[in-house]
């Protein structure tokens, strides 16, 4: 595969921020990105994109229009706030707002896939009953998902509730649908010690889009690095996931997952990231030029 045919995109919170879509859209072209991925996150500054006006979302719509890339996929943490799995019957409801409002979203503006937070909850302590009532208010998005036909894609988290592939599948017996898919982030993958090679070769047919980032492993004495973590310095084994991703046929798009928004040179640190990924896959043979 020539590097040219990689599908590689960017995430919002890595462009600089206070810059416009039209403007983060010349930034991510001008770097080399594909695509970039919209983050609806816990702030109520990214929650109200969900309350855009009709105006709003034309002008956002017209700005992707009007550029050779694509926004295809939506971040939405902003369950981490108001979890589907809640003891609080108030937030459940709020959540299945934000879902059905997400869903709304993604209609009027072309967004396809929706990254969901594999979180029963956060902020509080989870038991049966918030698994339950995750799974329950799963259901009910997933319903409106089909209705609409907009693909929820899990992510493999930085917690133990969804911290596996294995731990998606077995989800997926329950909350069958074909609405409902993975999105792996290969740095949270492998921070939790699973086989990453393994994971890859399990859940490859429900992937529809995988994360790039860097991670620490959590150990005995360290509970784990999730973000910011400098590329090259962690514990991901990049070109031995990229080797495995060309034999198992992988064709789907990969993400640079950053938070460079307030760094002093964001588009430095990008560029800098891209080209060290671009290099693992090389490493890895997914790129054979």
């Amino acid at each position: 595969m020539r590097q040219e045919d990689i599908k590689l995109g960017i995430y919002e919170k890595a462009l600089p921020y206070g810059t416009g879509w039209d403007e983060k859209l010349v930034i991510a072209e001008r770097l080399g990105f594909q695509f970039a991925e919209i983050s609806i996150d816990e702030t109520d500054e990214r929650l109200a994109r969900l309350n855009w006006s009709l105006a709003e979302r034309r002008t956002f719509s017209r700005h992707i229009l009007e550029s050779p890339l694509t926004v295809p996929t939506m971040c939405l943490s902003g369950h981490r706030r108001f979890p589907l799995g809640s003891h609080d019957p108030e937030i459940r409801m709020q959540a299945l707002s934000i879902m059905e409002k997400a869903i709304r979203f993604a209609v009027d503006t072309g967004v396809r896939t929706i990254q969901l937070a594999g979180y029963d909850v956060y902020y509080e302590d989870g038991d049966a009953d918030t698994r339950n009532w995750y799974l329950e208010n799963m259901q009910k998005c997933l319903d409106m998902a089909a209705r609409e036909q907009v693909m929820l894609a899990m992510e493999i988290m930085d917690h133990p509730f969804m911290n596996s592939i294995l731990k998606f599948v077995n989800m997926k017996q329950v909350l069958d649908s074909p609405w409902f898919t993975v999105y792996p982030d290969i740095g949270n993958l492998s921070a939790w010690g699973n086989d990453v090679i393994e994971e890859l070769t399990l859940g490859v047919s429900q992937i529809v889009a995988l994360h790039l980032k860097e991670t620490l492993a959590v150990t005995s004495n360290h509970q784990g690095t999730f973000k910011e973590v400098p590329f090259g310095t962690g514990c991901v084994d990049f070109p031995s996931v990229f080797a495995k991703l060309k034999e198992l046929g992988y064709a789907g798009p990969f993400l640079i997952e950053m938070w460079t928004e307030r760094a002093a040179d964001p588009e430095k640190e990008i560029r800098q990231a891209r080209q060290w990924i671009f290099q693992r896959m090389r490493e890895g043979g997914l790129i054979d030029e």
